[in-house]
């Protein structure tokens, strides 16, 4: 048993600061402002300037995506393709695996000003398949080893380009799928365990997956489902199946189905390829719907039937709307009061659509990391978009319509670091679309839960659900907004217990998990 003393910040809906909280094994059993007499006899935390407040939730995730590429070369932070190719060159000298694997490059944040092509990745790596993918996770750059070994199942699709070894949409899906089957599952698992330690490190409690990448037997949704029973330590985990084969995700069991990937209506900005209502500037392009208004709808109006949640992965105001008239179509097929159907980044939304999420109680897991991201920056985005960048992630607009709003990374696109988006959100480029400090923090904690039905037991401090928590290294009222991104996450606490580092067997942990999957 312990008692906290200190700035207790609830997460409630009455947005509650209290003085002192009481967690008597893995429950939290006070909260207020005077210290209970009751529970003098336990263990005093003076949290002095530090904070306390719920553990985080990351509400959209590609899990196993990250951890492949949390393991291997991060270029995301270099400023010229130079220094990409110099990095790859040294990780290939110390790497032993035999499929090089990147991430993170990007032609908007280096000086030449373009990515790499295939040419230059074979001069670093002419012997062995090499994968570098792009910061958006929707394009990617192969070198001739790599091609050499999928061209024959790739090159006829959209978005293959042989010339400079850049692949988007259907191709680049097609490529991902081959590499990731190359990954053997056992290294998977552990490539996950330290994945999920790291982002325990960012204070993160709650994960939301979106699984589902060509695996056979879509192995690799069976894999994270084993791998979330197999959690031992505290840490939760959901997996949406990324399918619009409703019959997969009932097969298994699972509550939930969509994501990205297959239940993706359109691409994304940094390849041009979001789905728009009008043409990008300077183009009569209008980017890519996956699919028409007939398939998604059939698509939503089965899933809704069959009692499941769907998400589906929409960027732009054209992929937006087909969205939200889908999911109408299917509520209205089959009116269901507690849905929480979600539209994920909803990042161009229109007036009509927003007004149909307000309506049809639509949530919308968004990406604040998105606001200001070096990797994909504003002066880009008002290049192909002009006066509609100014409309990108109206988070305020969605938070006045009183749209549910929680907060994911979309990792490996963007670090699992809920301090940045907290920051971003409170300090959006359009500052009229900012968020309050109280907001952001709710995004970031129990709206996450809320989005997965996990909110009776956790999400924010209140008497009797689990002490799932995070001690801050101050409290975010007491600083300015625009040094948020200064807050440090001391410790997460799992059960009221310091999170413990996950260090079973990959082999002991999926056949505990197996047990277990039904809860994933």
């Amino acid at each position: 048993m312990k008692l906290y003393h200190g700035a207790i910040l609830t997460c409630d809906a009455k947005n509650t600061v209290a003085k002192y909280l009481v967690e008597d094994r893995g429950r939290i059993v006070y909260v207020g402002d005077l210290k209970p007499r009751k529970y003098a006899a336990a263990e005093l935390v003076e949290l002095g300037e530090q904070a306390l407040i719920p553990a985080f939730a990351d509400s959209h995730i590609h899990f196993a995506s990250f951890a492949t590429f949390h393991a291997g070369l991060n270029v995301m932070e270099a400023k010229s393709n130079a220094e990409i190719l110099q990095m790859l060159r040294e990780h290939i000298a110390r790497t032993q695996e035999k499929l090089v694997i990147a991430f993170g490059a990007s032609p908007y944040s280096v000086a030449e000003g373009k990515l790499v092509s295939r040419r230059e990745l074979d001069g670093v790596c002419p012997d062995k398949p090499l994968f570098l993918v792009k910061y958006d996770g929707h394009a990617c750059v192969v070198n001739t080893a790599l091609l050499n070994k999928v061209k024959q199942k790739i090159s006829g699709l959209r978005g293959y380009h042989e010339d400079t070894g850049e692949m988007n949409q259907e191709a680049f899906f097609a490529v991902s799928d081959y590499v990731t089957n190359s990954v053997s599952p056992m290294k998977l698992v552990r490539n996950m365990q330290h994945a999920a330690d790291y982002m325990a490190s960012k204070g993160i409690g709650m994960i939301h997956s979106v699984s589902g990448v060509g695996f056979p037997r879509d192995l690799d949704v069976d894999l994270e489902r084993w791998f979330a029973g197999g959690l031992d330590n505290g840490m939760q985990m959901r997996v949406y199946f990324q399918t619009m084969d409703v019959n997969k995700a009932v097969k298994r069991g699972l509550p939930r189905i969509g994501g990205c990937f297959e239940s993706a209506l359109d691409g994304c900005f940094g390849s041009r390829d979001a789905a728009l209502r009008a043409p990008y500037e300077m183009s009569d392009d209008k980017g890519v719907l996956y699919y028409s208004d007939e398939q998604v709808t059939a698509f939503c109006k089965q899933a809704n039937r069959a009692g499941l949640q769907i998400e589906m992965h929409a960027i732009g105001d054209a992929a937006f709307d087909q969205a939200t008239r889908a999911l109408k179509a299917a509520l209205d097929d089959y009116p269901r009061a507690d849905h929480r159907h979600a539209i994920i980044h909803a990042c161009l939304p229109t007036a009509e659509g927003m007004e149909i999420c307000r309506q049809y109680h639509i949530l919308l897991p968004v990406q604040s990391a998105f606001i200001n991201w070096p990797q994909e920056p504003d002066a880009y985005l008002e290049e192909i978009l002009g006066a509609r960048s100014a409309r990108l992630n109206p988070l305020r607009d969605f938070a006045d319509r009183g749209i549910v709003l929680s907060a994911g990374s979309d990792g490996p696109c963007t670090d699992p670091d809920p301090i940045q988006w907290i920051h971003r959100a409170c300090n959006h480029s359009q500052p009229e679309q900012s968020l309050s400090l109280y907001e952001a923090l709710r995004m970031c904690t129990y709206n996450g839960y809320y989005t997965s039905f996990d909110e009776a037991g956790r999400g924010s401090l209140e008497v009797g659900k689990i002490a799932d928590m995070v001690i801050l290294s101050k409290n975010p009222y007491e600083i300015d907004r625009a040094a948020l991104n200064t807050l440090r996450v001391n410790q997460l606490l799992l059960q009221g217990k310091p999170y413990r580092k996950l260090k079973r067997n990959p082999i002991a942990h999926l056949l505990r998990g197996m047990r277990k999957a039904k809860n994933a």
